[in-house]
């Protein structure tokens, strides 16, 4: 199990966790990315990878 969070302040709402989440666990929420969906989580860390401002985080539990 994984625990995926974004850090609101360093999100830029860029959509690229969105987009290429192979699982679709995020979608956006006031402009920011949201991991509505994290317990879908297989820990790919594409998430990660692609987010420019490193404001994705993953965390094996």
């Amino acid at each position: 199990m994984y625990l995926v969070a974004v850090d609101k302040e360093k999100c830029e709402g860029c959509e690229e966790c969105v987009n290429n989440c192979p699982v679709s666990v995020f979608q956006m929420t006031d402009g920011k990315a949201d991991p509505f969906q994290a317990d879908l989580c297989e820990g790919c860390e594409t998430c990660v990878s692609v987010c420019p401002t490193g404001a994705v985080t993953l965390t094996e539990m």
